[in-house]
């Protein structure tokens, strides 16, 4: 028996010995110049746009892996990665397959434009894959599976303007290849502070998110276009938010907002989806401060007005985007004294158009004061003036019965010009 022992002691011994040697080899062959060069050229024609690999690891302890650092993708812009890991499962390698258990992606940037140039540039590098797809019958399922799990550290996506928020995330894969369970949250960025969670159920996923002080709630549901092309569709709550938060830096409007949004997305191209968004929401704004204009001092003054706040005990109305524009549509608002009405288009430029008509409780001489103001300037500066026709009816309300005269002319000088556009223009 003792002889037996000493026997498997031995081949024990020379078991890690050997896997030990081999795992040096495989570090100083996966770690040389030569093996480096030939993988990045592999995937530079599998992506269609020059890869560099900085360097390339075989991690045996304290669980086998292989790492990939300084990895470059030389789009314009250029998307970086400090460190890729990825942890195989290795009894499915026995069978031919290789499944990804965990893959570790941290410290990287990631520009939107350059998602979009590479997306652009694989298709170029790939134009029969579409036609293929369509042609070829069904093969045997792929020996190469998604990750079961993908774990994100501080992952930079920089939109296009150039802003960056650093992102840490974890999502779990169900076995059909789609996201299971999510966890994401902005640990620095404008929207430093966000937190979500989003579970599978059935045929939807349902979101639970934190932003600005208050919840954002609903559920996606995936589908397809009638060309087949993915597409979401989705309804979300939003309660008690602070507004300011959705449109930081600039601080046009503070407040706490309740909204139910219906939103549908094409998810064809991933790095446009800002673009072709489209969501409709009825929302009201509670304690609502339009900053940059007074409305009242410009109903007093008829004139142009910039700077000075407005405060609102309720701001209600429908939002609806497309893309990077918006349109707001029947804006009712309500403070005391003051009450107004209109609409307002956001260009993608954050340019301001549109007309409010605002109306003032307080009478001069007995007539209560109200003037049509025509909304410009942008988000971060806003301004209200009046129309040509309206200024008009100003000027000569003033001759007639100065006070009283100046809004009511303008008033009655608005409806003029509605009638007589090509005489008094807008």
């Amino acid at each position: 028996m003792a002889r037996v022992l000493k026997w498997l002691l031995a081949l024990v011994a020379i078991f890690v010995v050997l896997i030990g040697a081999i795992a040096f080899a495989l570090h100083l062959w996966v770690g040389s110049a030569d093996f480096r060069a030939r993988v990045a050229q592999e995937i530079s024609a599998a992506v269609g746009v020059p890869v560099e690999l900085g360097g390339l690891d075989v991690d045996v302890w304290p669980l086998p892996g292989v790492a990939v650092d300084r990895v470059q993708v030389k789009s314009r812009p250029p998307l970086t990665f400090e460190r890729i890991e990825a942890r195989p499962v290795w009894s499915a390698l026995l069978h031919r397959k290789l499944e990804i258990a965990t893959l570790y992606v941290r410290n990287a940037v990631v520009p939107q434009d350059a998602i979009a140039a590479v997306a652009a540039a694989f298709r170029k590098a790939h134009p029969e894959d579409g036609a293929m797809k369509k042609e070829k019958a069904p093969q045997e399922p792929s020996s190469v599976t998604l990750p079961q799990r993908i774990v994100l550290e501080q992952v930079t996506w920089v939109d296009t303007k150039g802003a960056g928020n650093v992102v840490d995330a974890t999502v779990h894969m169900d076995d059909d290849g789609l996201p299971g369970h999510v966890d994401f949250a902005v640990t620095q960025g404008r929207w430093q502070g966000v937190k979500a969670k989003l579970q599978r159920a059935a045929k939807l996923w349902q979101f639970d998110g934190q932003v600005g002080g208050g919840t954002i709630k609903g559920h996606f549901v995936p589908g397809k276009t009638t060309r087949g092309d993915p597409l979401v569709t989705g309804e979300l709550d939003t309660s008690n938010v602070e507004v300011s938060y959705f449109t930081a830096p600039s601080k046009t409007m503070t407040g706490r907002l309740e909204a139910h949004t219906q939103l549908q997305a094409d998810l064809r191209d991933l790095a446009a989806v800002a673009d072709v968004l489209h969501t409709q929401t009825k929302f009201t704004v509670h304690n609502a401060v339009v900053h940059g204009i007074d409305l009242a001092q410009a109903v007093k003054t008829v004139g142009i007005n910039r700077g000075g706040e407005t405060h609102l005990d309720t701001l209600a109305g429908q939002l609806t985007t497309h893309g990077r524009t918006a349109e707001l549509r029947n804006l009712v608002a309500s403070s005391g004294a003051l009450s107004a009405t209109g609409n307002v288009n956001v260009a993608a430029n954050k340019n301001l158009s549109g007309s409010v008509n605002v109306n003032l409780a307080e009478k001069v001489a007995g007539t209560a004061l109200g003037v049509p103001l025509i909304v410009g300037g942008t988000l971060d500066s806003p301004s209200v003036t009046l129309s040509r026709s309206a200024l008009l009816g100003a000027a000569i309300g003033t001759v007639i019965a100065p006070g009283v005269g100046t809004a009511g002319g303008a008033k009655v000088g608005d409806k003029l010009g509605d009638t007589l556009k090509g005489l008094f223009g807008k």
